[in-house]
């Protein structure tokens, strides 16, 4: 099975798409994370799911754990806040990696090794296109979630009876 063919529709979102509109589609679709791509549609990131929540608890916390469980439910229901006007690009690490990317004819594989080695819940499939003044670029095809991928090897290890 080559990556074209594991590879769906996912989606998407820019740097400057806003914190909160990316955290409500990973909570509706229950993704691992989002792609973020450049006004190109080309793949530049991959904002993890952890990644949002991360976003949500205070800096104060996130150093001394044991206060999370002094804050009260009422604070707690507030953390949502902390993405208003804030940007996807501002939820990225600062030193965000470039997202794995795997060629249209690699191997279930070869986008697991590239998956395990880059410890990514999902991998874009695109291909390299010539844009315009000699230009080089990738198009997405699509993206290959960790689950969606374990799925197909897992159902390819053990076809169904036949009887």
């Amino acid at each position: 099975m080559r990556a074209r063919d594991l590879a769906v529709e996912y989606k998407t979102v820019s740097v400057d798409s806003a914190a909160e509109d990316a955290a409500r589609v990973m909570a509706e679709h229950r993704l691992p994370g989002l792609l973020v791509v450049d006004e190109l549609g080309e793949p530049k990131a991959i904002l993890p799911a952890s990644q949002m929540v991360k976003a949500l608890v205070p800096a104060y916390v996130v150093e001394d754990p044991t206060l999370a469980a002094v804050v009260d439910e009422k604070h707690a229901d507030r953390l949502c806040r902390a993405l208003t006007g804030r940007s996807v690009g501002g939820c990225l690490p600062q030193e965000a990696d470039p997202p794995p990317i795997a060629a249209p004819d690699d191997t279930a594989l070869e986008v697991a090794a590239l998956m395990a080695r880059v410890r990514s819940p999902l991998v874009a499939v695109a291909e390299r296109t010539k844009g315009g003044r000699g230009k080089a670029g990738t198009r997405l095809l699509g993206v290959i979630t960790a689950s969606h991928l374990l799925h197909e090897l897992l159902g390819a290890a053990h076809p169904p009876d036949p009887s």
